[in-house]
């Protein structure tokens, strides 16, 4: 049974820094593509950035590119997602997710989810 946990989410000032994890769990994920998505309230569930387990490839969304950095720990099956100069738009629950192969910015598109993560970014 694939399980994806999250952790890290919390509440810190604009302009601070989280890291989020995501342990991965029941299968091998070595030809799959790992991914954060983020839903904040009212609105739709939105790519964040996507990993390659394999080669270690990503991808992000332009909002994000110059301030967070997709990583993964092969040993400890984790992917993590560092977080930089958060801003007060970054606020919302973010969600880490897995599809088979290669990787999409669509959420309906991925298999596995995990249960979400709060963070909230103060002004």
């Amino acid at each position: 049974q694939v399980q994806l946990v999250e952790s890290g989410g919390g509440l810190v000032q604009a302009g601070g820094s989280l890291t989020l994890s995501c342990a991965a769990s029941g299968r091998t994920f070595s030809r799959y593509t790992m991914a954060w998505f983020r839903q904040a309230p009212g609105l739709e569930r939105e790519f964040v950035a996507g990993i390659r387990w394999s080669e270690g490839s990503t991808t992000y969304a332009d909002s994000v590119a110059d301030r967070f950095t997709i990583s993964r720990d092969n040993a400890k099956n984790t992917v993590y997602l560092q977080m930089n100069n958060l801003k007060p738009e970054d606020t919302a629950v973010y969600y880490c997710a897995s599809k088979y192969l290669s990787g999409s910015v669509t959420p309906n598109r991925y298999n596995y989810w995990g249960q979400g993560t709060q963070v909230t970014v103060s002004s």
